[in-house]
């Protein structure tokens, strides 16, 4: 479950990410420059041995309501842990000298930059929000109950957890801000651009609460539960803890993650090197000839397409057609718009190669859902349940869709929702092993021939 991130947040973990790889890849060249390492080797296990600890130390999920002492105890965990894969690489490393003096002073001086610029962008950052009442996230309660006006006492009384109180829906009378059913809720939380919604269950039945998520997944709100006696089993469950009240909320996947997006961006772009250099550098001007010879008009095709957070980019393809002006017209069978050369390279897939470029330019990724044309999206977007979950992530060259038939010409709207159930299922279930199956299904359908792909 995303929502839209105040107007810096997002780049604060991307900032802490390469602040701390930076250091420790610099201290460590100081430092270990008279242990004999194998210096590119080192610095890579190094990296990825912090990445790793970090996703499972929890080292970067530090929020708004994060207390200092959570913060410390995020900082000691990383430390003992990456010290002991720092230790660990030397027995591997035959010409390295081991010094134990040398990684003591580089763990210390690491970990105190690291904790030191971890608190000045913690604390400057509340101290902006403060002064400026800018970056704060609009918040709405449904129900009335005892836990609702603690959570609504704490919004107004601690204002440094950044957070703007609009008002109860509630149809109990008890001095409730505002009333009302699920579409009042949904027309003011649009209409006042909220940014998450509070739900104390005891107040809301299970089919008022599942339209209510189906709302935030597609409006990309955050929705979050004052806990009571109910249950929720549709998705997983994390507490939060705003100083000593609990709140739940829906589990973000793993692709939300920042250090699994490190990790499969690290992936794309070594991936997608590899197909630029060693096919496409002698593919490239074999078909460009080809696609010369037989109509006018350029070797590449590009279009605008709604990518994460549908933002448009610019989606490179070998041009298969001859020039026209539909291009927001996908492609039919037996279109005659497509070349007998378009014909071989779409059957293959191969009119999609040039998407590598994208990869490399991070617009998109190996593997994700599809990137749709525009028009789909306005006709789709409001009219399909979790349409839009799709744009949390960056599309993809190849999809999980796309490996189970779901791909080519939509004929009709169960075509489509077979698409999306598909596309949500990858977000949601992502893992390596799952975007290695879909690499290699795809590899095998080139050979074997799809009959959707014309």
């Amino acid at each position: 479950m995303v929502a839209p991130v105040g107007r810096y947040s997002k780049y604060i973990r991307p900032i802490s990410i390469s602040f701390d790889l930076l250091v420790i890849s610099l201290l460590s060249l100081y430092f270990f420059r008279d242990l004999g390492l194998t210096n590119p080797l080192y610095t890579v296990y190094q990296l990825i041995a912090w990445g790793f600890v970090a996703f499972f130390s929890k080292f970067y999920e530090v929020y708004r309501f994060t207390t200092p002492v959570e913060i410390i105890t995020k900082i000691v965990k990383q430390g003992i842990l990456f010290l002991l894969v720092v230790i660990a690489f030397f027995p591997f490393d035959k010409t390295a000298l081991f010094s134990g003096r040398a990684i003591a002073i580089f763990m210390c001086c690491s970990f105190i930059l690291i904790s030191g610029f971890k608190y000045i962008l913690f604390y400057y950052l509340r101290k902006y929000r403060l002064a400026t009442g800018s970056n704060y996230r609009n918040a709405v309660i449904i129900g009335y109950t005892p836990e609702a006006i603690k959570l609504k006492e704490l919004f107004e009384t601690r204002n440094e957890f950044g957070y703007r109180f609009l008002g109860y829906f509630s149809d109990k009378k008890s001095n409730a801000n505002i009333t009302g059913k699920i579409d009042q809720i949904k027309e003011f939380v649009l209409t006042h651009k909220v940014d998450e919604i509070y739900c104390s269950l005891n107040e809301i039945s299970n089919d008022q609460l599942k339209d209510l998520v189906e709302f935030t997944d597609e409006y990309r709100k955050t929705i979050k539960f004052i806990p009571d006696s109910k249950a929720i089993f549709s998705k997983n469950l994390k507490i939060d803890y705003y100083e000593f009240f609990p709140v739940l909320s829906l589990q973000r996947t793993l692709l939300h993650d920042p250090v699994t997006k490190i990790f499969k961006r690290l992936f794309d772009i070594i991936f997608s090197l590899f197909v630029l250099i060693f096919l496409l550098s002698w593919l490239v001007p074999i078909l460009a000839i080809l696609i010369k010879l037989e109509s006018r008009g350029p070797i590449f095709f590009k279009q605008g397409r709604p990518g994460i957070e549908e933002k448009e980019f610019f989606c490179f393809k070998f041009r298969s057609m001859k020039i026209n002006k539909t291009t927001e017209q996908e492609a039919s069978k037996n279109d005659p718009r497509v070349t007998k050369i378009g014909r071989f390279i779409r059957k293959t897939s191969i009119d999609e190669m040039p998407q590598f470029l994208n990869v490399l330019l991070g617009d998109m990724s190996v593997v994700g859902p599809r990137p749709h044309l525009w028009s789909q999206n306005k006709a789709y977007g409001n009219k399909i349940k979790k349409y839009m979950v799709r744009h949390y992530v960056k599309p993809g060259i190849t999809g999980l869709a796309q490996v189970r038939g779901f791909r080519g010409e939509i004929e009709n709207d169960e075509d489509m929702i077979n698409r999306i159930k598909y596309d949500v299922f990858y977000i949601e279930n992502w893992s390596l092993i799952l975007d290695l199956k879909i690499i290699a299904q795809t590899v095998i359908n080139i050979f074997k021939g799809d009959a959707k792909a014309y």
